[in-house]
Protein backbone atom coordinates (compact mmCIF):
# COMPACT_ATOMS: atom_id res chain seq x y z
CA UNK A 1 0.00 0.00 0.00
CA UNK A 2 1.41 3.07 -1.15
CA UNK A 3 0.60 5.51 2.58
CA UNK A 4 1.99 2.87 4.43
CA UNK A 5 5.49 3.06 2.19
CA UNK A 6 4.93 6.98 2.39
CA UNK A 7 4.74 7.57 6.56
CA UNK A 8 7.63 4.28 6.46
CA UNK A 9 9.95 7.13 4.56
CA UNK A 10 8.90 9.84 5.77
CA UNK A 11 8.31 9.39 9.64
CA UNK A 12 10.61 6.45 10.38
CA UNK A 13 10.08 6.25 13.88
CA UNK A 14 6.37 5.69 13.08
CA UNK A 15 4.68 2.30 14.41
CA UNK A 16 2.05 0.03 13.53
CA UNK A 17 1.21 1.97 10.13
CA UNK A 18 1.65 -1.63 7.93
CA UNK A 19 -0.70 -2.22 5.02
CA UNK A 20 -2.48 -4.37 7.06
CA UNK A 21 -3.16 -2.24 9.89
CA UNK A 22 -3.88 0.91 7.74
CA UNK A 23 -6.80 -1.79 5.89
CA UNK A 24 -8.18 -2.38 9.37
CA UNK A 25 -8.02 1.41 10.29
CA UNK A 26 -10.09 1.75 7.24
CA UNK A 27 -12.24 -0.59 8.17
CA UNK A 28 -12.54 0.41 11.55
CA UNK A 29 -13.89 4.12 10.31
CA UNK A 30 -16.01 2.47 7.90
CA UNK A 31 -17.92 -0.03 10.16
CA UNK A 32 -18.67 2.98 12.92
CA UNK A 33 -19.02 6.34 11.33
CA UNK A 34 -22.43 5.97 10.66
CA UNK A 35 -23.33 5.13 14.39
CA UNK A 36 -22.98 8.26 16.42
CA UNK A 37 -24.51 7.00 19.73
CA UNK A 38 -21.93 3.96 19.79
CA UNK A 39 -18.43 5.93 18.99
CA UNK A 40 -17.86 6.75 22.85
CA UNK A 41 -18.12 3.05 23.28
CA UNK A 42 -15.39 1.70 20.70
CA UNK A 43 -13.38 4.91 21.71
CA UNK A 44 -13.59 2.81 25.34
CA UNK A 45 -12.34 -0.70 24.06
CA UNK A 46 -8.71 -1.41 23.30
CA UNK A 47 -7.66 -1.12 19.92
CA UNK A 48 -7.12 -5.73 19.89
CA UNK A 49 -11.11 -5.76 21.33
CA UNK A 50 -11.99 -3.92 18.63
CA UNK A 51 -10.29 -6.19 15.99
CA UNK A 52 -11.57 -9.13 17.70
CA UNK A 53 -15.47 -7.57 17.03
CA UNK A 54 -14.85 -6.39 14.00
CA UNK A 55 -13.15 -9.70 12.81
CA UNK A 56 -15.42 -12.42 14.11
CA UNK A 57 -18.77 -10.69 14.02
CA UNK A 58 -20.66 -10.04 11.14
CA UNK A 59 -23.45 -8.54 11.97
CA UNK A 60 -24.41 -4.70 12.60
CA UNK A 61 -26.37 -6.20 16.23
CA UNK A 62 -23.84 -8.67 16.54
CA UNK A 63 -21.16 -6.04 16.52
CA UNK A 64 -23.33 -3.49 19.14
CA UNK A 65 -24.01 -6.65 21.32
CA UNK A 66 -20.58 -7.41 21.89
CA UNK A 67 -19.42 -4.03 21.88
CA UNK A 68 -21.97 -2.93 24.47
CA UNK A 69 -21.31 -6.17 26.80
CA UNK A 70 -17.28 -5.73 26.43
CA UNK A 71 -17.60 -1.89 27.56
CA UNK A 72 -19.50 -2.25 30.83
CA UNK A 73 -18.42 -6.22 32.16
CA UNK A 74 -14.54 -5.19 31.23
CA UNK A 75 -13.80 -8.63 29.45
CA UNK A 76 -10.52 -9.82 28.85
CA UNK A 77 -9.11 -10.38 25.42
CA UNK A 78 -9.80 -14.47 26.33
CA UNK A 79 -13.17 -13.61 28.02
CA UNK A 80 -14.51 -11.41 24.68
CA UNK A 81 -13.04 -14.49 22.44
CA UNK A 82 -14.90 -17.10 24.18
CA UNK A 83 -18.20 -15.66 24.61
CA UNK A 84 -18.16 -15.06 20.88
CA UNK A 85 -16.98 -19.07 20.62
CA UNK A 86 -20.07 -19.62 22.87
CA UNK A 87 -22.63 -17.80 20.49
CA UNK A 88 -23.70 -15.28 22.81
CA UNK A 89 -25.86 -12.98 20.86
CA UNK A 90 -27.12 -15.92 19.00
CA UNK A 91 -28.33 -17.59 22.14
CA UNK A 92 -29.91 -14.27 23.53
CA UNK A 93 -31.76 -13.83 20.99
CA UNK A 94 -32.92 -17.35 19.55
CA UNK A 95 -33.50 -18.53 23.09
CA UNK A 96 -35.03 -16.38 25.32
CA UNK A 97 -35.19 -17.68 28.95
CA UNK A 98 -37.96 -19.83 30.32
CA UNK A 99 -39.20 -17.65 33.14
CA UNK A 100 -42.08 -18.49 35.72
CA UNK A 101 -44.87 -15.39 35.58
CA UNK A 102 -43.74 -14.53 38.99
CA UNK A 103 -40.08 -13.94 37.55
CA UNK A 104 -41.44 -10.76 35.50
CA UNK A 105 -43.90 -9.74 38.18
CA UNK A 106 -41.31 -9.27 41.65
CA UNK A 107 -38.12 -8.97 39.27
CA UNK A 108 -39.03 -6.87 36.00
CA UNK A 109 -35.34 -6.52 35.12
CA UNK A 110 -34.36 -10.40 35.19
CA UNK A 111 -35.14 -11.89 31.59
CA UNK A 112 -32.04 -9.91 30.98
CA UNK A 113 -30.20 -11.29 33.48
CA UNK A 114 -30.56 -15.01 32.91
CA UNK A 115 -29.99 -17.73 29.74
CA UNK A 116 -31.68 -20.24 28.50
CA UNK A 117 -28.79 -22.56 28.09
CA UNK A 118 -25.79 -22.25 29.90
CA UNK A 119 -22.16 -23.32 27.98
CA UNK A 120 -19.61 -25.18 30.58
CA UNK A 121 -17.14 -26.16 27.88
CA UNK A 122 -14.69 -24.93 30.34
CA UNK A 123 -15.60 -28.55 32.85
CA UNK A 124 -14.01 -31.08 30.74
CA UNK A 125 -16.65 -33.49 32.14
CA UNK A 126 -16.79 -36.58 30.75
CA UNK A 127 -20.19 -37.69 29.08
CA UNK A 128 -20.84 -39.66 32.44
CA UNK A 129 -20.94 -37.40 35.47
CA UNK A 130 -22.99 -37.06 38.37
CA UNK A 131 -24.40 -34.03 39.26
CA UNK A 132 -21.90 -34.31 42.45
CA UNK A 133 -19.18 -33.78 40.01
CA UNK A 134 -20.66 -31.42 38.33
CA UNK A 135 -21.45 -29.26 41.28
CA UNK A 136 -17.41 -29.93 42.54
CA UNK A 137 -16.14 -29.02 38.85
CA UNK A 138 -18.67 -25.57 38.66
CA UNK A 139 -16.95 -24.60 42.31
CA UNK A 140 -13.53 -25.56 41.10
CA UNK A 141 -13.72 -23.05 37.39
CA UNK A 142 -15.70 -20.67 39.66
CA UNK A 143 -14.65 -17.85 37.73
CA UNK A 144 -15.56 -19.21 34.54
CA UNK A 145 -18.67 -19.97 35.66
CA UNK A 146 -19.12 -16.55 37.07
CA UNK A 147 -18.01 -14.77 33.37
CA UNK A 148 -20.86 -17.46 31.92
CA UNK A 149 -23.58 -16.42 34.28
CA UNK A 150 -23.01 -12.96 33.44
CA UNK A 151 -22.87 -9.36 35.24
CA UNK A 152 -23.67 -9.71 38.98
CA UNK A 153 -23.81 -12.95 40.26
CA UNK A 154 -21.66 -13.24 43.52
CA UNK A 155 -21.18 -16.83 44.83
CA UNK A 156 -22.49 -17.50 47.90
CA UNK A 157 -21.74 -21.35 49.05
CA UNK A 158 -22.21 -25.03 48.03
CA UNK A 159 -24.27 -27.55 49.33
CA UNK A 160 -25.82 -24.92 51.35
CA UNK A 161 -27.82 -26.43 54.25
CA UNK A 162 -31.33 -25.07 55.04
CA UNK A 163 -32.94 -26.52 58.19
CA UNK A 164 -36.87 -26.67 58.54
CA UNK A 165 -38.09 -28.18 61.39
CA UNK A 166 -36.45 -31.05 62.79
CA UNK A 167 -34.79 -31.70 58.87
CA UNK A 168 -31.78 -30.69 56.87
CA UNK A 169 -31.74 -30.01 53.55
CA UNK A 170 -29.52 -28.78 51.10
CA UNK A 171 -29.33 -26.44 47.85
CA UNK A 172 -26.37 -27.61 45.50
CA UNK A 173 -24.98 -23.57 44.95
CA UNK A 174 -26.47 -19.88 46.31
CA UNK A 175 -25.86 -16.88 44.43
CA UNK A 176 -26.50 -13.48 45.37
CA UNK A 177 -27.36 -11.34 42.57
CA UNK A 178 -26.36 -7.56 43.31
CA UNK A 179 -28.65 -5.78 40.33
CA UNK A 180 -31.76 -7.95 41.35
CA UNK A 181 -30.88 -7.41 45.13
CA UNK A 182 -31.75 -11.37 45.86
CA UNK A 183 -30.60 -14.99 46.35
CA UNK A 184 -30.29 -17.04 43.46
CA UNK A 185 -30.57 -21.31 44.31
CA UNK A 186 -29.42 -23.33 41.83
CA UNK A 187 -30.57 -26.93 41.79
CA UNK A 188 -28.21 -29.04 39.51
CA UNK A 189 -30.25 -32.25 38.06
CA UNK A 190 -27.44 -34.19 35.16
CA UNK A 191 -30.85 -35.66 33.25
CA UNK A 192 -34.05 -33.93 31.04
CA UNK A 193 -36.26 -31.51 33.26
CA UNK A 194 -38.88 -33.10 34.92
CA UNK A 195 -42.06 -31.13 36.53
CA UNK A 196 -42.21 -32.44 40.00
CA UNK A 197 -38.55 -30.91 39.88
CA UNK A 198 -40.59 -26.98 40.41
CA UNK A 199 -42.24 -28.90 43.51
CA UNK A 200 -38.30 -28.99 45.45
CA UNK A 201 -37.35 -25.63 44.23
CA UNK A 202 -40.42 -24.05 45.53
CA UNK A 203 -39.75 -25.13 49.13
CA UNK A 204 -36.44 -24.18 48.90
CA UNK A 205 -37.48 -20.38 47.70
CA UNK A 206 -39.82 -20.67 50.84
CA UNK A 207 -36.99 -21.57 53.15
CA UNK A 208 -34.50 -19.10 51.92
CA UNK A 209 -37.30 -16.09 52.12
CA UNK A 210 -38.45 -17.50 55.24
CA UNK A 211 -35.19 -18.03 56.93
CA UNK A 212 -31.75 -16.39 54.97
CA UNK A 213 -32.68 -13.56 53.20
CA UNK A 214 -32.17 -10.17 54.45
CA UNK A 215 -35.44 -7.72 54.97
CA UNK A 216 -34.15 -5.18 51.94
CA UNK A 217 -33.21 -7.99 49.55
CA UNK A 218 -36.23 -8.93 47.11
CA UNK A 219 -37.75 -12.72 46.68
CA UNK A 220 -35.66 -15.16 46.01
CA UNK A 221 -35.17 -17.03 42.70
CA UNK A 222 -34.66 -20.26 41.85
CA UNK A 223 -33.08 -22.01 38.66
CA UNK A 224 -33.09 -25.81 37.75
CA UNK A 225 -30.05 -26.59 35.15
CA UNK A 226 -30.43 -29.29 33.72
CA UNK A 227 -29.01 -31.56 30.84
CA UNK A 228 -32.06 -31.43 28.52
CA UNK A 229 -35.30 -29.80 28.62
CA UNK A 230 -38.39 -30.09 26.48
CA UNK A 231 -39.39 -26.61 25.37
CA UNK A 232 -43.51 -27.69 25.87
CA UNK A 233 -42.93 -29.52 29.39
CA UNK A 234 -41.01 -26.43 30.50
CA UNK A 235 -43.68 -24.11 29.27
CA UNK A 236 -46.92 -26.35 30.77
CA UNK A 237 -45.12 -26.64 34.36
CA UNK A 238 -44.26 -22.94 34.42
CA UNK A 239 -47.35 -22.28 33.52
CA UNK A 240 -49.09 -22.13 36.96
CA UNK A 241 -45.87 -21.83 38.95
CA UNK A 242 -46.24 -20.15 42.51
CA UNK A 243 -42.86 -19.32 42.82
CA UNK A 244 -40.34 -17.13 41.05
CA UNK A 245 -38.12 -20.37 39.13
CA UNK A 246 -36.67 -20.40 35.71
CA UNK A 247 -35.68 -23.87 33.82
CA UNK A 248 -32.37 -23.66 31.82
CA UNK A 249 -30.06 -26.10 30.35
CA UNK A 250 -26.40 -26.63 30.26
CA UNK A 251 -24.23 -27.64 27.45
CA UNK A 252 -20.82 -29.72 27.92
CA UNK A 253 -20.02 -29.06 24.38
CA UNK A 254 -19.47 -25.36 22.49
CA UNK A 255 -22.43 -24.92 20.27
CA UNK A 256 -22.61 -25.45 16.72
CA UNK A 257 -22.15 -21.66 15.66
CA UNK A 258 -23.00 -21.73 11.83
CA UNK A 259 -26.11 -24.00 12.40
CA UNK A 260 -27.24 -20.95 14.91
CA UNK A 261 -26.14 -18.53 12.38
CA UNK A 262 -28.17 -19.69 9.68
CA UNK A 263 -31.12 -19.93 11.99
CA UNK A 264 -30.57 -16.18 13.21
CA UNK A 265 -30.33 -15.33 9.82
CA UNK A 266 -33.87 -16.30 8.99
CA UNK A 267 -34.93 -14.91 12.20
CA UNK A 268 -34.05 -11.28 11.33
CA UNK A 269 -35.95 -12.13 7.90
CA UNK A 270 -39.22 -12.51 9.84
CA UNK A 271 -38.54 -9.87 11.89
CA UNK A 272 -38.64 -6.02 11.16
CA UNK A 273 -35.32 -4.32 11.60
CA UNK A 274 -36.38 -2.75 15.00
CA UNK A 275 -37.53 -5.78 16.45
CA UNK A 276 -34.58 -7.68 15.71
CA UNK A 277 -32.42 -4.52 17.14
CA UNK A 278 -34.07 -4.82 20.36
CA UNK A 279 -33.45 -8.17 20.61
CA UNK A 280 -30.08 -8.57 19.66
CA UNK A 281 -29.57 -6.29 22.89
CA UNK A 282 -31.38 -7.07 25.30
CA UNK A 283 -28.88 -8.73 27.33
CA UNK A 284 -28.43 -6.32 29.61
CA UNK A 285 -26.40 -4.35 27.62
Amino acid sequence: MALAEFIRRNEPGARGFSAQNLWRMRQFFETWRGFSKLSPLVRELTWTHNLIILGQCKRPEEREFYLRLCQRERWSKRDLERQIRACLSERAVLQPPKLAPLVGELHPQAEAMFKDSYVLDFLDLPQEHSERELQRALVARLKDFLLELGPDFCFSGQEVRIQVGSRDFFLDLLFYHRTLQCLVAFDLKIGRFEPEYLGKMEFYLEALDRDVKKPHEGPSIGVLLCATKDNEVVEYALARSVSPALIAEYQTALPDKQLLQRKLHEFYQLASPGEGKVKGTTHKA
